[in-house]
């Protein structure tokens, strides 16, 4: 599945005035956002429809956003477009997309994430209520496009793709980890992470067969 991308000149302009764009915009009504932190400072973040996709800033929380419509079972592919802009400097922040979504809304919530830090590697973790655990510790691929400094922002591609016997991790097309999928629990919800301080633009997010 390819997927578009819009003209450099959006990204110039959502660099520009996102913050202004994400006052005037709305959530969409669907969507679910679920704080790690629920008493934490929330007042700086966003997550907003800005054609094309979604614009989302995390002030200094971090968490999970998603509709519930977006789920996965069987043999399928999540795929997201994520543009990073300015990242925060002397720490590596990390986003990405997540899946297996159980009891989002409860003390039981579970989900697998895939995310790339801001300092040029991967990730992937299983979250099982407060507790979370590597399945694959932060590692460097040159896959990832990295932040430039100077550009406005740099744009991956990830994809989970669960297949009957593996689960793949891809990058800009690129598989860069694979494990078995009955080590995973992958039936479920499919969303976006973000962790803190991070400006993001989601371009496009996909549950394909």
């Amino acid at each position: 599945m390819t997927l578009a991308r819009p003209a450099l000149s959006l990204f110039a302009t959502l660099a520009a005035a996102g913050a202004l764009h994400a006052q005037e915009s709305q959530r969409p009504k669907s969507f679910k956002v679920r704080w790690d932190s629920p008493g934490a400072d929330t007042a700086k973040a966003s997550f907003v429809t800005m054609s094309p996709g979604w614009h989302l800033t995390t002030g200094p929380n971090s968490g999970i956003f998603y509709d519930p419509a977006w789920a996965g079972t069987g043999n399928y592919k999540a795929e997201a477009v994520i543009h990073l802009f300015d990242p925060p400097k002397g720490h590596a922040e990390a986003y990405g997309i997540f899946v297996g979504g159980k009891d989002l809304d409860g003390a039981g919530q579970s989900y697998l994430y895939f995310l790339l830090r801001t300092d040029g590697q991967y990730l992937v973790k299983q979250r099982t209520g407060k507790a979370v655990k590597d399945v694959i510790a932060p590692t460097a691929s040159p896959a990832i496009k990295p932040f430039v400094a100077g550009k406005e922002s740099v744009g991956n591609t990830l994809a989970i793709a669960a297949g009957a016997e593996t689960v793949d991790f891809l990058i800009n097309g690129t598989k860069v980890a694979s494990k078995p999928r009955k080590d995973l629990a992958v039936d479920g919800t499919a969303g976006l992470r973000a962790n803190h301080m991070l400006n993001l633009h989601v371009e496009k997010f996909a549950v394909t067969k």
